[in-house]
């Protein structure tokens, strides 16, 4: 397996002190070659660790799966660095035999980088992928002392940031805020992948119910992907954009931006979100 974290040698500055230097650690980004049958789908950067949960979700993502028995097997294959050491960074799946191939248009043209989750796409139209799963049905309600408590319960659970500060976490948690799963990645579309992967391999698949905390902002690939695995509420501790809230809004999902510590801003579907005194008035746009 990679290493998650590498370390460096690196010239400290202050503004009133001498430079200084001394071992920094930093967080692994490597490229993932992501196979089908052993046709590649896409390449994608990545935090090594995960991965097979990562690629599983990936296709999640991307419509090629629906349900943990879509999903057969994965494996790393033979790819060596220069030392002739396995770089495990090359995995090819196999689908289910009632699973189709692929379609042309899910394979990526261009390497994918740690900040992209829709990059090399034919169109935006083929961005909004249908999703096998509803969430726009989801009777989930969350209490909201609940819900502020999950941005300060992710942070505590991302050790790979702790030691490097170039991390995106996201996490899973149940309507009592029971925490499922939480997962790193330098990019954030890859720690969704990654909590969605799991959900696969674990045959859990639509995850309703469930509270999808992640740790920046909410884009509006974040929101297909919670879209794709059945999830009814997204959390961020930062902004969406317009797109996320637009996407967010015709999928019934509830989305959640600046959850952060003792308020939040609840951009749609704000009827699962059960507040402790009263009605929010209205303050108009």
């Amino acid at each position: 397996m990679g290493r998650i974290t590498a370390r460096r040698r690196v010239t400290r500055i202050r503004r009133d002190a001498a430079p200084t230097q001394r071992a920094d650690t930093l967080a692994v980004e490597e490229p993932l070659e992501i196979r089908v049958g052993g046709q590649q789908l896409s390449v994608t950067m990545r935090t090594p660790g995960s991965d097979f949960e990562l690629v599983a979700g990936y296709l999640v993502s991307e419509g090629v799966i629906t349900a943990g028995g879509d999903y057969s097997t994965a494996r790393y294959c033979a790819g060596t660095d220069s030392t002739g050491a396995n770089t495990y960074n090359v995995v090819d799946v196999s689908l289910a035999a009632h699973v189709p191939p692929p379609a042309p248009g899910v394979t990526r043209r261009n390497t994918m980088t740690s900040a992209c989750g829709v990059c090399g796409k034919d169109s935006i139209e083929s961005v909004h992928i249908a999703s096998a799963h509803d969430p726009a049905t989801d009777t989930l309600t969350v209490d909201v002392d609940t819900l502020l408590g999950l941005a300060d319960r992710l942070r505590a659970e991302q050790e790979v940031f702790d030691k490097t500060g170039g991390l995106h976490a996201a996490a899973l948690f149940d309507a009592d805020g029971e925490l499922l799963v939480v997962r790193e990645d330098v990019g954030r579309h890859n720690a969704v992948d990654k909590v969605i992967g799991w959900a696969v391999l674990a045959d859990r698949l639509p995850l309703t119910g469930t509270v999808l905390q992640v740790s920046g902002r909410a884009s509006f690939e974040l929101v297909q992907k919670a879209a794709m695995a059945g999830i009814p509420l997204l959390s961020a501790v930062s902004a969406p954009s317009s797109l996320a809230a637009d996407l967010a809004d015709d999928l019934g999902i509830t989305l959640i931006g600046f959850s952060r510590g003792e308020s939040m801003v609840v951009y749609t579907r704000p009827d699962r979100v059960v507040a402790a005194d009263s009605e929010p008035s209205a303050t108009g746009s």
